[in-house]
């Protein structure tokens, strides 16, 4: 094998189970797997397009695979991943995550869903699939991703998603639709914390919040312990101030002992200021933290990266919503493999200022580069 071969990922993926039978397969497993995801990194976003790739590569593939009877056609990429267990790979993208990536204390972790709208089937009666993924601030990586079952929704497959993902010291952040006892709980017992929204989903909790700080605001916040941080930014003709307002004497608060580690209430007042024109918006939220309106304004800020730096790039970057993979796990393996390309991107640093669509065109056009890439 060639000494600059991208081995440490593929090491942690020579372990997911060959779907085929035995003896009746002309190509590697392994092979399969890093063709696709070369293809992938490097701007291929359907199999036709990865067998093309390989065919353009084959003499640099040749160098670390054993390609014994060539370049897989697309139909067998097809084939192969519409029927390899999703769970496997599922183990196989949060074991190199957890091995290759520091995932250590104090990171802000939103967990959001996506639904990847081609994957629909209307002659099937086969709905789109909808994806939550969990997605890693600070670092800008995705930590895992689960499937919601087709009578489900995000409700369950969130608790799902938090028991496979390392957690402990995260801050986890969630929409308003995950605002749910159970989910708080199984946050806690990861020994992580939460940032949960509230919306009128939560009824009597968010009628609560919602008024107390109506009537502190009135009242100036007379007699009541609070923190507050504000943040200001202006950005091409938009100015964007935020202010956080965090209340940690919550004995009050009816319910309050259904929610585990509950300790703060948070109110954010955002105004937008866009060529003068001013709108307002206040959104409230409850939190295991402590009361710090700076940190918790941190993670309430941190949210939005899962939809700005996850689900955004996969959409322009991976035209995820054009997927129209539908039969069996390709959907969802086709996602994964999508995940795993966009980490690696996203970890490239020496050229910061490029997009994902300007790194994955070096990647196609430079095997050099691509390395770097595997070998993170």
């Amino acid at each position: 094998m060639d000494k600059n071969s991208p081995v440490k990922l593929s090491e942690h993926f020579s372990i997911v189970t060959d779907p085929r039978v035995v003896g009746r397969s002309d190509h590697k497993l392994i092979d399969i797997i890093t063709i696709a995801l070369c293809g992938i990194i490097s701007g291929a976003n359907n199999w036709p397009e990865i067998e093309a790739y390989g065919k353009a590569k084959y003499e640099w593939l040749k160098k670390f695979l054993e390609l014994p009877c060539g370049i897989p056609t697309h139909h067998t990429f097809r084939r192969f991943f519409i029927a390899v267990c999703t769970e496997e790979l599922e183990n196989c993208f949060l074991n190199w995550v957890r091995t290759v990536f520091n995932t250590s204390k104090s990171k802000v972790v939103p967990i959001d869903g996506k639904t990847l709208r081609r994957s629909h089937d209307r002659a099937s009666g086969k709905s789109a699939i909808h994806m939550v993924n969990a997605w890693c601030v600070e670092n800008g990586i995705s930590l895992g991703q689960i499937k919601t079952s087709e009578k489900s929704n995000e409700i369950t497959a969130i608790p799902e998603l938090i028991k496979i993902l390392e957690l402990n010291g995260c801050i986890v952040t969630i929409d308003a639709m995950g605002t749910q006892t159970k989910i708080a709980e199984a946050i806690i017992d990861k020994g992580a914390d939460y940032v949960l929204a509230l919306k009128g989903n939560q009824g009597n909790l968010n009628d609560q919040v919602t008024l107390f700080f109506e009537d502190a605001r009135e009242n100036d916040f007379k007699d009541i312990s609070f923190d507050s941080h504000t943040t200001i930014d202006p950005d091409h003709g938009r100015i964007e101030t935020r202010k956080y307002t965090t209340v940690s004497e919550i004995d009050w608060l009816q319910g309050k002992e259904n929610w585990s580690g509950l300790k703060t209430i948070i109110m954010v007042e955002s105004e937008r200021d866009i060529n003068n024109e001013v709108s307002k918006e206040t959104r409230y939220y409850i939190s295991s933290m402590e009361d710090s309106a700076k940190e918790i304004g941190k993670a309430v800020r941190g949210h939005w990266g899962v939809e700005n730096s996850l689900h955004w790039k996969l959409d322009v970057g991976f035209r995820e919503d054009e997927c129209r993979k539908r039969k069996g796990n390709s959907s969802e393996n086709f996602a994964i493999m999508r995940q795993i390309a966009l980490n690696l991107l996203n970890q490239e640093k020496t050229i910061m200022k490029a997009g994902v669509n300007a790194k994955r065109l070096r990647a196609g056009w430079d095997n050099n580069y691509l390395l770097t890439l595997l070998n993170t």
